[in-house]
């Protein structure tokens, strides 16, 4: 509690000195606390640097996540009001799951410094290196039927593309239904999980993963070929020499997005949604195999429904509607 006030204290004095007596009078605790307090955060990986009449001050050179970095200044009301953070999980979405069945409120976020059973769509592993990128699960109550839950998903594909975006600088693109990719390379994946009744859905988990920091060593060798990273990107296309990236400051811009596709999803307000999906698309009007259980389908994927559908026109002449569950879109990019 008071090494969250003192760093606060820290950070809105960024590059200045604030003396160990200010930080005693403005916090109503005595000149020995404060400095136990500093070491506290030193030993959570707090770049503090401590200078005899002047005081300390805050060095930003570390890629750190907690709750503290997270809720910082974040721009949300519903989304990350209640964040779990964790340096190493089964799984987020696991987690986040049973603390749905508990009860945990809406917007409630889950996070984890590394993954140990990661998974994605289609019951696929995720490699989730430590330190490297971000692994979140976010519970959702939408007031929405099971049949509508793809729209989510779609929401949260661009809801990432637009978070990079706006902190990197960096344009990534969707491969239906939301796999963000970059130079024809695997990026996040997204993975939304549901609980629910016939007519109503009780909980949604919404699992994203984001390669941010990794070098291409960090990824198991069988994937490092469909692959990549923030970083990874940067360094091939900007320069050699890219520093790390806050994940801190992707997932508070991440969550931000969200909260307003989330809003306009109750809401009903798809359109815009769908709009922005298709900007975003690298899989509209390109060629696509479409795999369902020992049948194979090849076409053109021509459109998106309201729903998150995606409609392919097939070689046989039938037009079909493909849902995310059912099916895996291959052959458009570098991997399956």
């Amino acid at each position: 509690m008071f090494e969250a006030r003192v760093l606060e204290k820290l950070k809105k004095n960024e590059n200045n000195f604030i003396s160990g007596e200010k930080l005693s009078e403005d916090l109503g605790v005595s000149r020995t606390s404060v400095w136990k307090y500093i070491n506290a955060l030193k030993d959570a990986g707090y770049n503090i640097e401590s200078v005899s009449k002047k005081g300390y001050r805050l060095i930003y050179s570390q890629d750190l996540l907690n709750e503290f970095e997270i809720g910082y200044n974040l721009k949300t009301n519903i989304l990350g009001k209640h964040i779990h953070y964790m340096e190493t999980v089964d799984s987020t979405n696991i987690y986040a799951r049973n603390m749905a069945i508990d009860g945990a409120l809406e917007g409630t976020v889950v996070i984890a410094d590394a993954q140990i059973t990661g998974r994605g769509r289609l019951g696929r592993s995720w490699s989730s290196a430590a330190k490297k990128g971000i692994w979140m699960s976010v519970v959702l109550r939408p007031g929405i039927s099971p049949e509508e839950v793809q729209i989510i998903t779609i929401g949260a594909s661009v809801a990432v593309v637009k978070a990079i975006f706006t902190v990197t600088g960096i344009r990534a693109g969707i491969k239906w239904p939301n796999d963000i990719i970059l130079e024809g390379k695997k990026l996040c994946g997204i993975l939304t999980e549901m609980n629910s009744e016939i007519e109503r859905v009780n909980f949604l988990i919404l699992g994203i993963g984001i390669n941010v920091n990794h070098n291409p060593e960090d990824f198991p060798e069988d994937i490092r070929s469909i692959a990549t990273s923030l970083k990874i990107f940067s360094e091939n296309n900007f320069n050699n020499n890219v520093k790390l990236f806050t994940r801190s400051d992707i997932i508070k811009e991440l969550l931000f997005e969200l909260e307003n596709l989330y809003i306009k999803i109750n809401k009903g307000d798809l359109k815009e949604i769908i709009d922005e999906w298709k900007e975003y698309s690298v899989t509209l009007g390109k060629h696509v195999k479409v795999l369902y259980r020992s049948a194979e389908y090849s076409g053109i994927a021509e459109d998106i429904k309201e729903d998150g559908r995606l409609i392919v026109n097939c070689e046989d002449g039938i037009v079909r509607e493909i849902f995310s569950g059912e099916v895996s879109v291959r052959g458009v990019l570098g991997y399956s």
